[in-house]
């Protein structure tokens, strides 16, 4: 048998970047070419002081600007990228009982901080299996809807709709938000990580709030319930309007994020992405539509995420090719490990280009052929 680590991709067939992870994500050499000019003005200083305040304002705007937010809407920005946001929204806007939609690892993770938190009620979950995707249910005693824009570990994107009830609803977009189009109105909480769609590091969590999400996390804090500093949202809130974070921020984060941004909205902003997203996902199917080994592995084809592929393989082991690959320099197209599946998984955020997807097939095709 052909050892994997020995198989060489031809530099023609390559990719001028190999970084497909799902998060982190690829980060623009651009960016951190950027963030290496500030020198000794940024990275080092205080965040309270216009340098730092200066950048978390860059990308407040920025973001603003991309999503269009409707009227009253705010951005926020906290450190603890979406898992602290979890518990955030446990604490502050969870009032008595929460609805999760589960199809996969990461939204099933609300559903366990809710269900943990000993002053709310059991939470109400609505699950379907890996690959599929559960339909939004109106009513019953909720006073949350907790959505995922696309579920990371299973390539499932989903449409985001607000039930017809008087619940908030939150959206985790952590890998969808930035490469997929959204109608901020049909939710109150829009909230997502950095280090995926926006081409930066983690430690961060960004949220667009609502009128009605303010008035409920201010609810929550003036009542006699709990709070942790770290998750206080009225805090996150003042803080953010001020353009600065409560505790210190990883601030190159911020810095690589405003200029992935300000680059998104120079290049049509937030439908330019959802469109070339929707470029990227067509050759990536396409491809796997056409190979007898290769099969997406989620069968609906609506249902097909834009921003993270998963490709089921037979007749060769998948993490040799994958072994392969990354011995050429093409890198984290592993399986999320808890699905195990015998497939590839395939980040195709914003800052990965269509020409580089194009590289990446003829190379999988390349090293399948070895290894067959």
């Amino acid at each position: 048998m052909t050892d994997p680590v020995n198989i060489t991709i031809p530099d023609d067939l390559r990719p001028h970047d190999g970084r497909f992870g799902c998060g982190p994500s690829k980060v623009r050499l651009e960016a951190l070419q950027a963030l290496a000019d500030t020198g000794s003005t940024l990275l080092g200083t205080s965040h309270r002081q216009p340098p730092v305040k200066g950048q978390v304002e860059r990308l407040r705007s920025g973001l603003a600007d991309l999503f269009a937010l409707p009227e009253g809407y705010e951005v926020l920005l906290a450190n603890g990228g979406a898992t602290a946001f979890w518990d955030m929204a446990t604490y502050g806007l969870v009032r008595h009982r929460s609805r999760h939609y589960v199809f996969g690892e990461f939204s099933s993770k609300f559903a366990k901080a809710t269900t943990a938190a000993p002053f709310l009620g059991e939470p109400d979950v609505v699950e379907s299996a890996p690959g599929s995707r559960p339909t939004t249910v109106a009513g019953g005693d909720v006073d949350v809807q907790a959505l995922t824009h696309n579920e990371t570990s299973t390539g499932v994107m989903t449409d985001i709709r607000r039930p017809d009830d008087s619940a908030i609803v939150l959206v985790d977009a952590t890998s969808g938000a930035g490469g997929l189009d959204v109608d901020l109105q049909q939710c109150d909480v829009y909230y997502f990580s950095l280090q995926k769609g926006f081409a930066s590091e983690g430690g961060l969590v960004v949220a667009i709030v609502s009128p009605a999400a303010v008035d409920r996390m201010q609810e929550l804090a003036g009542g006699d319930r709990y709070i942790p500093a770290f998750f206080d949202l009225p805090t996150v809130l003042d803080n953010s309007r001020k353009n600065q974070t409560y505790n210190t921020p990883a601030i190159a984060t911020i810095l690589l994020a405003a200029h992935q941004v300000d680059g998104m909205n120079a290049d049509g902003g937030l439908q330019a992405m959802a469109a070339a997203s929707a470029k990227k996902a067509a050759h990536l199917y396409g491809w796997a539509d056409s190979r007898s080994w290769a099969t997406p592995f989620v069968t609906d084809v609506d249902a097909r995420s834009h921003v993270v592929a998963t490709i089921d393989i037979d007749g060769v082991d998948a993490d040799d090719v994958n072994a392969a690959l990354r011995a050429n320099g093409i890198l984290d197209t592993d399986a999320y490990r808890k699905l195990g599946r015998n497939q590839l998984r395939i980040g195709m955020f914003p800052a990965v280009d269509l020409e580089d997807l194009q590289a990446f097939t003829a190379c999988v095709d390349h090293v399948v052929e070895q290894l067959a």
